[in-house]
Order: structure tokens, then C-alpha cells, then sequence
């Protein structure tokens, strides 16, 4: 890679690397999750969060078939600022739109552009990292990366839910409450632009690529070659199957959790949701992707796989457990969540790694951006039934469904082929 103008900036990638990946994960959480607890919070039915939510997803699904503009077009550096600034901007009208009698529609429509504009981001700042960083500080970030990614998830589902339930209650206007959420996030973004816009690095090899004889064929052959790997139907079975409980069962946590004893749900209030769930569960996401990772670099992928996808499914039994009893005990709720989490954190790993093997080789950056969007696909199909199949079946019963559709999963994982030595060290 060629030497950067800003060589002082490049030396020094702790000034942008945890901010720029704290920044890409803000608009994912808001819009597939703090959305959630906020519109239940608004009265809006168990089906239509699920329905609407889960179409958020989109964006992310298809953005493989727009990542070629952001290489045609611009820099990565300049599109990675000004979709700060879109994104800061969106944060604002949505905030604005609760206050409208129509606030469930505006709001969707703004998370749209929310959304679109953050699945761009992810293009282009993953791009950035790629050139703003030499090779080996590349692989030596990437925990980095994923570790700032995770706190801005647990800030994202925590301490803003927390604040949200605080100032609902202090101030008795639950739209208010939700709105200033949104204004200090969008105070948050639009700082990340201002600090992104100074210190980011200006690499030589940041630009426009180049137009070759006829992109648009190179553009579908990176698709075809793709869709010609080895054994392709079991990739996709793995990668669209693996997620199918979770895609259910993830729309349904929060109003679960909220839901009154008795609807069925627990009646935690939202302060208490930001603690159990929001904090101590994705704390415990990332000790368990932390020991993922671990025992896989020790182990191989091969050796784990089996352990992985029972940790990832098995832990889906502490929502029957805590649908059946209905503990009133904030202790034991945390507990559960906090095993299910970890359970889930421990078992995800296996699925990042086995995309990342399966997209080796050339064109590996525009596979795995497919496998991402199929991975998308398979969270935002089911996640859009869940909602009316959980109000017609009721809590008990959706639990018990949602693991039960967790064995396509494990038909899978003893279908696909994985090399005995890929992820050791």
C-alpha cells in the first residue's frame, strides 16, 4: 500500500479506529433494536414491531449490489464523513417525528433512510480500515474493531434505555422521553462527524477506482463466481438456516420482557429492561465471543462447530423456562439472560468464521459482503411473521416454536464441510 499524505494520523490509528467502529454500530442498534423497546413503549402491537422492525433489515440484505458505487464514486474517507453527517441528521427527524400524530409512520420512514444510510457507512468505513491501515495493523485492530463495536451495542441497549425509562417517568411523556434520547445520539454522531472530518487519514491509495473495459460484466461475474463455490447449496442452507430461532426470538426479547404478568410477559419496566438485557446480557455477549474466538484459534473451526451450534440454540430454552414461571425475581431474569447471552456470543463465532472461509480467496471482500446480506435475509424473513405468530400462539407457545425451528440449524451443521485446520493460529 502506498504511503499515506497524513503519515502522523496513519501512525497513530487509536485516534480513529475505535470512534470510526463505536460510529458504524450506532445506527444498527437504533434501528433494529432500541426501535423496538421504544415503539413498545408507544403502545404499538407485538405484530407490527416485528413486521416493520424485521423490514429495517433490508438495507443491509441488498448492499452488496450498491458497494460498487461507493468504489466508482468519491473516497471511502469522504463517504464515511458525510454519512456520519446523514446519519446525525436522521437521528434528529426522528426525534422530531415523535411528536407527530403519525409518529409510528414518520419515524419508519426516517429509520429507512437511517438505515440505508448506516448499511452505506459499513461499506465504506470497512473499505477505510482496509486502507488507512498498513496489513499488519490491520490484523493487529481487528479486535479492536470488534471490541468498540460491542460497547457501542451495550451503550445503544443499556444506559440510553435506562435514560429513556428515567426521563419517561420524571418527565410523564413517554414521546418527550424517547425524543431526547434521539437528540443526544444525534448530538453523539454529529460530533463523530466533526472528530472523523480531522483526524481521519488521507491514504494515497484512497480514491475513485478506476473504470475497467466494461464493469458492469465484472460486477456480475463476482456474483456468478460466488454462486459457483463448491458445495454452494450447503453454504446457503448453513448461513440462511443458522440464525432462523434467533431471527423469531429477537424481535419478541423486548416486548416479552415489558409485557405485563398478565399478557404473559415479565413486567420489567424499561430501566429495569436497559439493566438486564440492554447491560448484563450484552456484557456477557462479549465475554462470550471473546472465549469463541479464543477456543477457536486454539482449536480449529473443525473441532468446534458442534460445540458452537449447541451453545448458540440450546440457551433459546431460557425464554420457555422464564415464559412458563414468570419469575419475579429481577436476579433470576438477569441470570437467565445473562446465560443465554453468553451462550449466544460463545456459539456466533462459528458462524463469522465459517463465512470468512468460505469467501477466501479472490473477491473475498465482495463474498463476504454477500454472505452478510444473506445473513440479513434469513434475520429478516422470519423476524417479519414473528410478531402475529407470537400473539396467535401466545408467549409460551412461540418460545417452545422458536426452538423448535432451531433444527434446521443443526441438519446443517452436520452437512457442511469445513477444512480440519482453518481458525487455528
Amino acid at each position: 500500500m502506498q504511503t499515506s499524505k497524513s503519515p502522523t494520523h496513519a501512525a497513530r490509528p487509536w485516534m480513529w479506529v475505535p470512534s470510526l467502529y463505536f460510529a458504524q454500530a450506532i445506527p444498527y442498534v437504533v434501528v433494529m433494536s432500541l426501535s423496538v423497546v421504544m415503539y413498545k413503549d408507544m403502545g404499538v402491537s407485538n405484530a407490527d414491531i416485528a413486521f416493520y422492525t424485521s423490514l429495517l433489515y433490508l438495507p443491509w440484505v441488498i448492499k452488496p449490489l450498491w458497494s460498487p458505487v461507493v468504489d466508482m464514486f468519491g473516497t471511502k474517507r469522504r463517504w464515511t464523513v458525510l454519512l456520519q453527517l446523514a446519519v446525525a441528521a436522521a437521528l434528529v427527524a426522528v426525534g422530531l417525528s415523535l411528536h407527530l400524530p403519525n409518529f409510528f409512520v414518520a419515524s419508519l420512514a426516517v429509520m429507512w433512510l437511517m438505515a440505508f444510510s448506516s448499511a452505506t457507512h459499513d461499506i465504506s468505513a470497512d473499505g477505510f480500515y482496509m486502507l488507512g491501515l498498513r496489513q499488519q495493523q490491520q490484523a493487529a485492530f481487528v479486535g479492536v474493531r470488534s471490541t468498540f463495536y460491542r460497547l457501542a451495542t451495550l451503550a445503544g441497549q443499556g444506559p440510553l434505555v435506562v435514560l429513556a425509562g428515567y426521563l419517561a417517568t420524571q418527565l410523564g411523556d413517554v414521546n418527550q422521553a424517547w425524543s431526547i434520547v434521539f437528540f443526544v445520539l444525534a448530538a453523539l454522531f454529529f460530533a463523530a462527524f466533526l472528530w472523523h472530518g480531522l483526524v481521519l487519514p488521507r491514504p494515497d491509495s484512497d480514491h475513485k477506482v478506476r473504470g475497467t473495459s466494461n464493469p458492469l460484466r465484472d460486477f456480475f461475474v463476482t456474483f456468478a463466481l460466488f454462486f459457483r463455490k463448491r458445495d454452494i447449496w450447503l453454504i446457503l442452507g448453513f448461513i440462511l438456516t443458522f440464525r432462523l430461532g434467533e431471527a423469531q426470538l429477537l424481535k419478541l426479547v423486548a416486548p416479552f420482557l415489558k409485557d405485563p404478568l398478565v399478557k404473559g410477559g415479565l413486567g420489567l419496566t424499561t430501566e429495569q429492561y436497559g439493566i438486564a438485557y440492554g447491560t448484563i446480557g450484552i456484557a456477557f455477549l462479549t465475554l462470550g465471543g471473546l472465549a469463541g474466538g479464543y477456543l477457536i484459534s486454539r482449536l480449529g473451526l473443525k473441532r468446534c462447530l458442534w460445540l458452537m451450534v449447541f451453545a448458540v440454540h440450546l440457551p433459546d430454552l431460557v425464554f420457555v423456562y422464564l415464559s412458563q414461571a414468570q419469575p419475579t425475581s429481577f436476579a433470576v431474569v438477569c441470570a437467565s439472560l445473562a446465560v443465554e447471552q453468553f451462550g449466544y456470543g460463545f456459539g456466533f463465532t462459528a458462524m463469522m468464521l465459517y463465512m470468512i472461509m468460505v469467501c477466501e480467496g479472490e473477491h473475498k471482500t465482495a463474498h463476504y459482503a454477500i454472505c452478510t446480506g444473506l445473513m440479513a435475509l434469513g434475520m429478516m424473513v422470519p423476524g417479519m411473521w414473528s410478531g402475529d405468530l407470537q400473539e396467535y400462539l401466545g408467549y409460551k407457545n412461540f418460545f417452545i416454536w422458536a426452538c423448535l425451528s432451531t433444527i434446521p440449524a443443526f441438519i446443517m451443521a452436520a452437512l457442511v464441510k469445513i477444512d480440519p485446520e482453518f481458525g487455528k493460529k
